[in-house]
């Protein structure tokens, strides 16, 4: 174990503890929900309804599970209680190995092998795609698909659409353009694949009362051949793609869409490259960084306010932003900063859709870190304390993972709260852990904002005292 500061590194356990006991101080609300089986990717859905003290939002989740019973997409319906509602002490009272009650499951989806990552359609939450250990991408509509029971010998669900185009295993790189029903994905071909899904989502809104997934019935469609609901054989249809983009030389891990452009995009991979496409120009890369790690890039995203800014998340622990005007073909590229927090390859990064300087970043550390780029060199030196002064930028760190956080996703309709999943395999004996969080927003108001907060609830404690 490596020594710091002349201590020992704190074990899980701990670390666990430790945060453990700091929940009721760092949380204004956190839900602990334990999963039987493994959860690889989640993603909210839309909001269904409000109420004074909270929301009812859909969850997407995966269950990775190890044959007995087949794997699944899994739609939830979470309820979020709203900022400053509830009490500390309830919030730090929850049992690891129970379910939360804010989290129950509304439908189960038999899906053909392992669910590696879920996207949802910005134009229509209700349509998602996902990425399976094939070369296919799989198209959902949540709502329509019927609901499941998942038990050995189960025939696989149908799914409403297959996008083909790839030439081996497309895992992990997955994503949903913002302004039009476009699907971007990356696989181990060393491909980027971009597809239009915009017919298919045409057919649906134009019958939306039929009750049918969509494409159910459409005749004459190459496809897969599925069981559908019946039991009775029935194919998905099937599309190729828009365009093959060809740059990467390793397999390509994560691809974004630029936030203002459908043409615009960009991919990472094992060759630890950071490469920007433009589909008007062709086929081959725009801008293509050499190096813009100094291991596999994993993850990578587009800051949904400042088009200009690039996260990409490494093998080397560090997460690096990048400025696309700053950036030339070849050579090693030229971060505009470096955020070194982590201490295992980080798996996700995220920019905020709340306020554009903060992302997250998650790793096989167990640790999910929240950042904001504007703080670098405000610092203040902790001159003579023990504690050490936290990474440039760094300003939350959420430790209530017991094992490497897989994935995460903000909250666009609650801003400030954020799911996370993590694979507990291997340090708690199994399954997996969701939690649904939003830190105190004392740590992220205006510095005087909360001063001022707090020296009024300081005059009326003495009012009432006195």
């Amino acid at each position: 174990m490596k020594e710091r500061g002349g201590g020992k590194e704190p074990t899980v356990d701990e670390r666990y503890n430790q945060w453990k006991s700091l929940v009721p101080v760092l949380y204004d609300w956190l839900a602990n929900h334990n999963l039987v089986w493994p959860s690889l990717s989640c993603r909210w859905g839309p909001q269904l309804d409000q109420a004074t003290y909270k929301s009812r939002q859909r969850l997407y989740l995966s269950e990775q599970t190890d044959g007995s019973v087949p794997n699944t997409l899994v739609i939830a319906n979470c309820e979020i209680v709203k900022p400053r509602v509830a009490a500390a002490e309830h919030i730090s009272q929850f049992n690891e190995e129970a379910r939360s009650p804010f989290v129950k499951k509304f439908k189960t989806i038999i899906h053909p092998g392992e669910v590696n990552r879920i996207r949802e359609l910005p134009q229509n939450s209700k349509i998602v795609a996902t990425h399976t250990d094939s070369p296919d991408v799989l198209i959902w509509d949540v709502e329509a698909q019927p609901n499941r029971h998942a038990v050995l010998g189960t025939q696989d669900s149908r799914p409403d659409l297959i996008l083909t185009g790839h030439q081996d295993n497309a895992e992990f790189a997955l994503a949903m353009c913002p302004t039009e029903p476009l699907v971007l994905s990356g696989g181990k071909d060393k491909l980027v694949v971009l597809w239009s899904i915009q017919d298919h989502i045409s057919s649906l809104a134009a019958d939306p009362g039929s009750g049918k997934s969509p494409g159910s019935g459409s005749a004459g469609s190459k496809s897969t051949s599925k069981v559908g609901p019946s039991d009775k054989p029935v194919e998905s249809p099937t599309i190729g793609p828009r365009g093959t983009y060809q740059g990467h030389e390793d397999t390509v891990e994560d691809v974004q869409f630029c936030p203002s452009s459908a043409q615009e995009f960009c991919s990472v991979g094992d060759d630890s490259c950071l490469i920007l496409w433009d589909a008007r120009t062709g086929s081959s890369p725009v801008l293509k960084v050499e190096k813009a790690h100094d291991a596999d890039l994993h993850c990578v995203d587009w800051n949904p306010h400042d088009v200009n800014l690039i996260l990409t998340g490494s093998a080397d622990t560090s997460v690096r932003m990048f400025d696309r005007r700053n950036l030339t073909s070849g050579g090693v590229g030229s971060p505009v900063h470096i955020f070194e927090g982590h201490k295992a390859a980080v798996l996700c990064v995220q920019w905020s859709p709340d306020k554009s300087s903060v992302f997250g970043s998650s790793a096989e550390d167990g640790i999910l870190n929240i950042w904001d780029h504007e703080k670098i060199g405000k610092r203040q030196e902790n001159v003579g304390a023990k504690v050490p002064n936290p990474p440039l930028g760094l300003f939350f760190r959420h430790a209530g993972h017991r094992d490497k956080v897989v994935d995460f996703h903000w909250n666009s309709c609650d801003p400030w709260t954020i799911v996370s999943v993590s694979d507990d395999g291997e340090s708690t004996g199994g399954g997996g852990t969701l939690q649904i969080w939003r830190m105190i927003d004392l740590i992220y108001r205006p510095e005087e904002e909360v001063l001022a907060e707090l020296d009024k609830f300081k005059s009326h404690i003495l009012n009432c005292s006195s």
